[in-house]
């Protein structure tokens, strides 16, 4: 599916959200993944052929492996979530509560702006940390069945992504709702999204940063158009 992530490009944060950076667990951890990257490649070069979910995961191929990939995009089933122009007055995020996914810099952000509504939809091993970062603006309604999330993608003004996926297919879902993405530039989510026109694109992954690309969405909202959004996805 894709290069190993913790012994190649997510390697050193592995090691950190591990705390695995220094010590003999870190040096046994660095042995392991060293002879996992020497199996890895050393299996790879007996691939005839790879197919990658996005142009992000063909780049990494060719990094890793230094083999061509062909793009094909996974199947999202979009015919489930119907466009609707009728968007309210908060922002939604749906993801797993695990570190790469940056729930809890979308947290935060919102938490610096408190005249704005986020609904969160998701749990995990980090639920504590996001519970403790969430101020009174910011609604964590859990894990929530797939009629429920579709209502809420429906509904909102803007979804916002800050993790550095492969693909995202939540960010398809969500402009298959007509709803503008706001996102991480990189990874699945820079070939999902059109800056300016489905939705803003942010390059840091940052509180900060996020509050800009919030700030910067809400000066063009209007222009936003449900019907385009769609046929994005499609």
């Amino acid at each position: 599916h894709t290069p190993i992530r913790y012994a190649w490009d997510l390697y050193f944060q592995y090691l950190k959200d591990a705390n695995l950076t220094s010590g003999i667990k870190s040096w046994i951890a660095r042995y392991f993944l060293h002879k996992i990257r020497v199996w890895d490649f050393t299996t790879a070069n007996r691939v005839d052929h790879f197919v990658a979910n996005s142009k992000y995961i063909a780049k990494r191929i060719k990094k890793v492996y230094n083999r061509e990939a062909e793009v094909i995009y996974p199947p999202v089933d979009i015919d489930k979530f119907s466009s609707s122009e009728r968007k309210e007055n908060f922002y939604l995020t749906v993801a797993r509560f695990v570190p790469y996914k940056k729930i809890d810099l979308v947290v935060s952000a919102f938490s610096k702006m408190p005249d704005k509504k986020l609904i969160v939809i998701g749990d995990g091993q980090d639920t504590d940390k996001i519970k403790a970062l969430a101020s009174s603006n910011i609604e964590l309604i859990g894990y929530q069945e797939t009629e429920t999330l579709k209502d809420y993608m429906q509904r909102a003004k803007a979804f916002v992504f800050a993790a550095e996926e492969d693909f995202g297919i939540t960010t398809v879902e969500a402009q298959a709702s007509g709803t503008p993405v706001i996102g991480f530039n990189r990874g699945g989510t820079s070939e999902i999204v059109i800056d300016g026109k489905t939705g803003i694109l942010f390059d840091q992954q940052s509180v900060d940063s996020i509050v800009n690309a919030v700030t910067q969405f809400e000066k063009i909202e209007d222009q936003f158009d449900t019907s385009n959004i769609r046929s994005n996805a499609e």
